[in-house]
């Protein structure tokens, strides 16, 4: 392996290539203790050192230090050690390590999401923000339905009266224009067409 470039990120930090590819970011002090330079060889056994060990622990502590102050989805921490431009196999043995402690699981994150939300957001509304967190639809299916066991439920007519009544919305005086406005603020919020139409068509 030849180290062809090396390229500074930070004061602190620098990108490794090896044979024209990118490797991994190291601390200069790391660079100037393992004797990495630009057109040299990186022996076999630096290489395994940096990549079964160095890197490793960094990305776990990364991954500790991150849900210290929040709960995240796996695939929200797996974005943060990509920033930090970790190798895949490095990010993967980072995941399965917080993951062996039970200090990820979307199943878990999902279910409090719900709960969080469930008063104030339509189904479709919390099931598409969990997707976009990176949950995946069975999971989502699965969280919905160990809240559901729990003896929660959801009441999206009266989520959507409410919000009707903030907006002081009066079926028998509203013109077009009002009816297309607040059908259009319900729908952005996830909820069915014939929910919408059902509350909008009641009067007061």
């Amino acid at each position: 392996m030849i180290v062809t470039d090396i390229q500074e990120v930070s004061s602190s930090k620098v990108k490794v290539y090896i044979d024209e590819e990118f490797a991994f970011v190291l601390y200069k002090g790391e660079i100037r203790k393992y004797g990495i330079k630009a057109d040299n060889i990186l022996s076999q056994k630096v290489y395994e050192e940096l990549m079964g060990e160095v890197l490793p622990k960094r990305a776990k502590l990364r991954c500790m230090n991150l849900l210290k102050s929040r709960d995240y989805t796996v695939s929200q921490l797996k974005q943060k050690l990509k920033q930090g431009n970790y190798p895949e196999a490095v990010i993967e043995e980072a995941l399965a390590y917080v993951a062996s402690f039970h200090y990820t699981d979307d199943c878990r994150y999902a279910q409090d999401f719900i709960n969080t939300h469930y008063e104030t957001r339509s189904r479709r509304k919390i099931e598409n923000d969990l997707l976009g967190k990176g949950i995946t639809k069975d999971v989502i299916i699965r969280a919905w339905a160990q809240w559901e066991e729990e003896g929660n439920a959801q009441d999206e007519d009266a989520q959507i009266a409410q919000l009707l009544n903030k907006k002081h919305f009066d079926p028998e005086n509203a013109d077009q224009r009002e009816m297309q406005r607040i059908y259009g603020f319900l729908a952005r919020r996830g909820f069915s067409a014939e929910k919408i139409l059902k509350a909008m068509s009641k009067t007061s």
